[in-house]
């Protein structure tokens, strides 16, 4: 689910497949599409997944015990290695671009979640958008609307909702009307 958000792809899906050897190589019996909503996390998108995968099952074995499905093999060209992610992953890397950087936290929320050293602490990002406006440089802090925002690789990354150490998660104007020094 992360690697087709982190991907920009259009959309994902299930496979209901016979187990072998390998890690996902078995063969195919049935597979079903959904589209990426703009919106979707990873948690979203679990939760859209999930009753597809559950009925895809339902709607296979008892084809595939009849003899109706014939298991195929899986295409070797479009197959990609999905690596275990790490909370280390979430760090952001503010040379990527804004883009890159809004669908790693689409991405990986609720795990394992995003975040920048902000302060001598990490400060999670749960939501934001991207501004195409020109970048000011890589990790470069500005306001948007009265809004926290970094510059990136390609243009700004606006925070919407934001959690600094110990606290809650807040949206970014509470953020800022906090007092914090931003910028």
């Amino acid at each position: 689910i992360q690697a087709s958000i982190l991907a920009g792809d259009a959309e994902t899906g299930i496979t209901i497949m016979l187990m072998d050897k390998g890690i996902d190589t078995g063969d195919m019996l049935l597979k079903r599409a959904i589209p990426i909503a703009d919106d979707d996390t990873a948690g979203t998108l679990f939760d859209k997944l999930a009753p597809l995968g559950a009925d895809l099952l339902v709607e296979t074995l008892p084809k595939y015990l009849s003899g109706e499905i014939k298991p195929q093999p899986q295409p070797e060209e479009g197959s990609t290695y999905a690596k275990m992610l790490k909370k280390e992953d979430g760090r952001l890397d503010f040379s990527q671009s804004a883009e890159e950087l809004e669908r790693r936290i689409r991405a990986f929320s609720p795990w394992p979640g995003t975040f920048f050293e902000w302060e001598g602490a990490p400060l999670k990002v749960h939501r934001a958008h991207v501004d195409r406006r020109k970048s000011p440089g890589n990790g470069i802090k500005l306001k948007v609307e009265g809004v926290p925002a970094i510059g990136t690789g390609a243009g700004v990354l606006v925070l919407d909702q934001i959690q600094p150490a110990g606290k809650k998660p807040m949206d970014g104007k509470s953020f800022l009307a906090g007092g914090r020094t931003w910028e």
